[in-house]
């Protein structure tokens, strides 16, 4: 592994996210199967995973499964969730070793009961971990989070155990199922293309964004510290002005 550059903790995002888009250009770039593209976006995620903790990020978050992807192709998404038992049963002891907590967010109890059981069961495994935190959203949509969130609220208003006047930002965020953790303060997205995908909608209002045609697969090391680079040379406003 590379060393990083000995920076200010400050200039370290705390929590970094990453749409890891590119799969499956590069399966066909390379001749393979898409699934064999996912099989080498997993081994990206494991480098990447190991450098950004190395780096002092706390919190990763990848957007590894959306509501939307259950309209790919059957075969594709299959070996998907072939995947997903790879990496939450065959790598959970590495995981450990490590010291990384796992977190799901999204609607885990979408997939089948076996698939949830091994998501649960590796959240209940590394709960104790809390220097560095690799959350993964799974059956996950922005939109469909915000409108489970707001659910909630309306039930318990429904049932006086709040006011309208206790409704606020603080509340919505309490609900969200990254109510754990920070916003997130850079956005990586791989693969060329320019938009958020329904990612944390509401999480990142005041969120970096950076853009790579870097297919996922190739991610590494070097393209990560490309990415934190960038987010250190720019100055975060919060919509303030400069020396104000």
């Amino acid at each position: 592994m590379c060393s990083f550059p000995a920076y200010a903790d400050k200039s370290i995002p705390g929590h970094v996210a990453i749409i890891m888009d590119g799969n499956g250009r590069w399966a066909e770039k390379h001749g393979v199967s898409v699934t064999g593209g996912h099989r080498a976006g997993l081994k990206a995620l494991e480098k990447t995973s190991e450098f950004l903790k190395s780096a002092g990020v706390r919190i990763f978050t990848v957007y590894a499964f959306s509501t939307e992807n259950w309209k790919r192709p059957a075969a594709e998404v299959n070996g998907l969730l072939q995947l997903l038992e790879i990496f939450f049963i065959g790598k959970i002891n590495k995981i450990i070793r490590n010291k990384t907590r796992l977190r799901i967010i999204g609607d885990k109890f979408g997939f089948s009961p076996h698939i949830s059981a091994i998501l649960t069961q590796a959240e209940k495994r590394t709960a104790k971990f809390m220097d560095f935190t690799l959350q993964i959203a799974l059956n996950y949509g922005s939109r469909d989070e915000i409108v489970r969130a707001v659910k909630k609220i309306a039930d318990k208003a429904s049932r006086q155990k709040i006011s309208l006047r206790d409704i606020n930002e603080s509340l919505l965020s309490s609900h969200l199922d990254t109510k754990e953790f920070p916003d997130p303060d850079l956005l990586i997205r791989t693969g060329g293309d320019m938009r958020i995908s329904n990612f944390l909608l509401y999480q990142m209002a005041y969120t970096e964004l950076y853009f790579t045609s870097c297919l996922w697969p190739d991610f590494n090391e070097q393209e990560a510290q490309k990415a934190i680079d960038a987010y250190r040379s720019r100055e975060r406003r919060y919509g303030g002005r400069k020396n104000a």
